[in-house]
């Protein structure tokens, strides 16, 4: 057990609370960034990356055919192992916007490629469900389960906002604890069932969920409306029978008592050890437990806890996520006056035992993270219109500095105009954008303005141009103007390259005839000449 200190090589703002951590292929990602996508890493993923005891991220780029997916805070999030066929990959169900926009969507997150370089491209894709689906919500936890040579997912607990029948002006923005309800979702047919089973009767937040097979523990959680956390533990049973499911609960007496904690997975059987969180609004869990589920049920006994800093101890608030191999990564605010350069404290918390697994990339394994939270370059204004990308494009061989994201190397956008308005009836809002054309996934299309000083960049949307004629127009060599400037009408090709002509000198006649000069005698000559004379 052991507790290093990580310095966050300019992305220590990037990691706040309510952000998962996931792993594919043994690499770990962060997903769910403070704000919306920016111009470094327009996707909202970065990979991670803890070498020497410093932590560094990396933009991740996404397929073309993949859907958009918004930077989501305290969503439900479980790994789906490779099964029939089908690639390892991330489940990710609903979450909440840095608009406070609460999303009901289920999204599959998979590796889509990797290049030579260690460079990996993302896919996601959003899961259409029909029937009973579970309504839009967060803090809540995404289960999968085994039963009978089939699996499903299980989604339970989280919040959401009022009714809009019970919605006012004063309580608009209020959030309650969703109905005690479990949803059922089968992936093969996106298929969702609702459950209400008499043992659980109370809404819970911010819990835990460990499945094994058919059975899913939930531990400790908060509920709103008596603003408790009891130390509870409830053990559901999903036998996906044939036609419906079936599904039984109980109540088992000892408990933890906590909310937003991290469980990370130590060793190949289900053994977890976990920590953080918190004990009551004001009070943190400063304790460590270790939980481990077997044929017999669950087990639940104290660990021995790190030792933590003085900044962890005094700090009111953390978050983290489970980084997997019995490792965690915890975030702490830092505080003080003046206030320190670096906006988080970052740690890495190592419970594998000695011998067992080397190397300092954790694995990452299931886990409901806490709540209370190489090679990219920087896009410029010429690859706006950029669509298509070949393989070796995306390869890039620096392993350098280069590969993580620094914020002092961000423009300013609202001198550059990337995310302000292009002009008077601009269409894009920077804060509810989504994509317009299948083509702009990453961020929205713009076209070169050659009109006025330098020129100016508007979004092609505000042009109302056809998805074939943005296509066409990023291929070409063309000057365009906006719709202020005269529309597309107006357009000019830019002039041909000047060519000097040769000159052309007559070609020399092969057989030339020159004036006839008669052959004549000296005698002739002095005759002709007196003659003339």
């Amino acid at each position: 057990m052991s507790l290093q200190p990580l310095t966050a090589v300019n992305c220590g703002s990037l990691l706040q609370p309510g952000c998962s951590l996931l792993q594919l292929d043994g690499d770990i990602f962060l997903f769910g960034q403070k704000g919306w996508p920016r111009r470094s890493c327009p996707t909202g993923v970065f990979g991670v990356r803890l070498k020497h005891g410093e932590l560094k991220l990396r933009p991740i780029s996404f397929s073309n055919d993949s859907c958009y997916l918004p930077p989501l805070r305290c969503p439900a999030v479980t790994r789906l192992e490779p099964h029939d066929g089908h690639p390892e990959g991330y489940l990710i169900h609903g979450g909440r916007t840095p608009n406070n926009e609460i999303s009901s969507s289920l999204y599959l997150l998979t590796l889509d490629s990797r290049g030579c370089n260690r460079k990996v491209t993302l896919r996601c894709q959003e899961r259409e469900l029909v029937g009973e689906q579970p309504g839009p919500r967060y803090g809540h936890t995404l289960s999968m389960v085994q039963s009978l040579g089939k699996r499903a997912c299980v989604v339970f607990g989280g919040r959401s906002y009022m009714p809009a029948g019970e919605r006012s002006t004063e309580n608009w923005n209020s959030v309650v604890d969703c109905p005690p309800q479990v949803f059922i979702i089968d992936l093969e047919f996106g298929c969702c069932s609702a459950h209400t089973l008499p043992e659980l009767t109370d809404g819970q937040s911010f819990h835990l969920a460990l499945a094994r097979d058919d059975y899913v523990y939930f531990l400790g959680g908060h509920t709103l409306s008596s603003d408790s956390r009891p130390p509870r533990v409830f053990c559901l049973r999903v036998e996906l029978l044939q036609g419906s499911p079936l599904l039984s609960c109980e109540h088992l007496d000892t408990g933890l008592s906590i909310s937003s904690a991290i469980a990370t997975r130590v060793g190949p059987s289900h053994e977890y050890i976990i920590l953080g969180g918190y004990q009551s609004e004001t009070q943190k869990r400063m304790e460590c437990s270790s939980v481990v589920l077997d044929d017999s049920g669950i087990s639940i006994e104290p660990r021995e806890a790190p030792q933590w800093t003085g900044e962890i101890s005094h700090s009111h608030t953390w978050f983290g996520g489970s980084l997997g191999g019995g490792s965690a990564l915890i975030g702490v605010p830092s505080e003080g006056r003046p206030a320190p350069p670096e906006a988080h404290y970052f740690y890495q918390v190592c419970f594998q035992k000695e011998g067992e697994g080397e190397g300092e990339d954790g694995n990452q394994g299931c886990s409901q993270e806490s709540t209370d939270f190489e090679d990219s370059a920087p896009l410029e204004d010429s690859e706006e219109l950029y669509f298509g990308r070949e393989p070796h494009e995306l390869e890039d061989s620096s392993e350098g500095e280069g590969d993580t994201y620094n914020e002092e190397d961000e423009e300013d956008e609202s001198q550059t105009g990337y995310w302000v308005k292009c002009c008077l009836g601009c269409q894009v809002d920077p804060n509810t954008w989504e994509p317009y054309y299948s083509t702009e996934l990453l961020r929205p299309a713009m076209i070169y303005c050659s009109k006025g000083e330098g020129g100016h960049w508007v979004h092609a949307q505000c042009m109302e141009l056809t998805e074939g004629l943005l296509v066409r127009l990023s291929q070409g060599n063309g000057k365009y103007f906006c719709l202020d400037h005269g529309g597309l009408p107006r357009q000019e090709m830019t002039p041909p390259r000047q060519v000097l002509s040769l000159k052309r000198s007559p070609m020399k006649p092969q057989h030339r005839k020159g004036p006839m000069m008669p052959k004549m005698t000296p005698a002739k000559k002095r005759f002709f000449r007196r003659l003339f004379e």
